[in-house]
C-alpha cells in the first residue's frame, strides 16, 4: 500500500493539497486499450437502448454514453442521491449485483407513457405500484437483453432482475471495496432530460478484457482473418428465372397484373448468393413456415 497526492486548483495563494490512499495490488482505473473496448460497447448499447425506450414510450428518445470509469461500489453509491431506483439484478457465477439506477420520477414518467398518459411526474417519490414494478421490471430486463447483445463476450453470464431499492444507502448489491464498472447515461425521452447509471461487477467483465487485448500476436492474421470472414452472415435468395421488362411497364404496373416469368413449372428454383446462383432447390415446408431444400449443388464447372 502506497499514497498517492493530488493538488487542488489553486485560489489566490492558498493551495490544498489532498492525499488519497491507492492499493497497487487492486488497481482502481481501466488501461487504455479496455477503456476503448468497453467505450465501444457501451456506445452500442445507448443506441440500441434509446431504440427500445422510443418503442416502449412511443417518444423520440436517446441515450448518450457520458462516460466509463471503475469504481469501488462504496464510491459509486457516494455519487447517487438518497432516493432514487436502483434495479438489482442477480448475475450467473458472479456474488455482486449488477445495477441499473435511473430517478424515480422519470421511471414513473415512462411508465405514465406506456400507459397512455403524459410523462411529467417531476417531483413525484414514492414506490412503484406493483403494474409499475411489473412495466419497470419488463423494461429493464429487455435492457439487459439489448446490453448481453452489446457487449457480446465481454459480459460473462446473463443478468435478471431481482429486485429494486429506493434508497441507494440501503441497497447492498455489493461489499463496499467491491470494484464496479460504472458507466454514466444521459436519457432524453421527449422533452426531458434525466441521468441514469449502469454499475458492473468488474470481475464479470475483467477476465474477458484480457481475452480480447487488441495487442494479441498478428503471426496468424490470415487465418484469423479467413476464419472471421466464414462466419459473416450473407442473403441467401430463393428466386425463379428472371424476365426483363421495360420501364414503360415497370411504371404501369398495377394490382392484378400478371407478369410472365420464363421459369419452366417443374424446374427446381436457384438458390443465390450476390445474384450467383450457387444450388437449385424446391421448395417445402418446414413447420409453419416455407424452406427450401437444395436437390443440386452447381460446382464450379457448371456455375454460369
Amino acid at each position: 500500500m502506497t499514497v498517492q497526492d493530488r493538488e487542488a486548483p489553486v485560489s489566490g495563494e492558498s493551495a490544498a493539497r489532498v492525499v488519497e490512499a491507492y492499493d497497487f495490488r487492486r488497481p482502481t482505473t481501466l488501461a487504455r486499450e479496455h477503456s476503448r473496448i468497453l467505450e465501444a460497447g457501451f456506445e452500442s448499447f445507448s443506441r440500441q437502448w434509446g431504440t427500445q425506450l422510443t418503442a416502449k414510450v412511443r417518444v423520440k428518445s436517446t441515450v448518450t454514453a457520458e462516460s466509463v470509469v471503475m469504481q469501488t461500489y462504496d464510491e459509486y453509491v457516494a455519487t447517487l442521491p438518497a432516493a432514487t431506483s436502483m434495479v438489482l439484478c442477480a448475475m450467473d457465477g458472479v456474488s455482486a449485483k449488477l445495477v441499473v439506477q435511473f430517478p424515480t420520477p422519470d421511471a414513473l414518467g415512462w411508465v405514465a407513457r406506456m400507459l397512455g398518459g403524459h410523462g411529467d411526474k417531476s417531483g413525484l417519490e414514492r414506490k412503484f405500484t406493483p403494474l409499475e414494478y411489473a412495466l419497470i421490471k419488463s423494461l429493464v430486463g429487455e435492457g439487459l437483453e439489448v446490453l448481453h447483445y452489446s457487449l457480446g463476450g465481454l459480459l460473462a453470464g446473463t443478468a435478471r432482475v431481482e429486485a429494486i431499492q429506493y434508497n441507494s444507502q440501503f441497497a447492498q448489491a455489493a461489499a463496499t471495496t467491491d470494484l464496479m464498472i460504472v458507466v454514466a447515461f444521459t436519457v432524453v425521452v421527449g422533452e426531458a432530460i434525466t441521468t441514469a447509471s449502469l454499475a458492473i461487477p468488474a470481475d464479470a467483465l475483467l477476465p474477458q478484457l484480457g481475452a480480447v487485448n487488441p495487442m494479441a500476436s498478428i503471426a496468424n492474421a490470415a487465418e484469423l482473418v479467413r476464419a472471421q470472414v466464414a462466419e459473416v452472415p450473407i442473403d441467401v435468395a430463393v428466386r425463379l428465372e428472371p424476365t426483363g421488362v421495360t420501364p414503360v411497364e415497370v411504371l404501369n404496373l398495377a394490382v392484378g397484373d400478371t407478369l410472365v416469368l420464363p421459369h419452366p413449372e417443374h424446374q427446381p428454383f436457384h438458390v443465390a448468393v450476390g445474384g450467383k446462383n450457387l444450388a437449385q432447390a424446391m421448395v417445402v415446408r418446414k413447420g409453419s413456415r416455407a424452406a427450401a431444400r437444395i436437390v443440386t449443388s452447381l460446382t464450379e464447372e457448371t456455375l454460369p
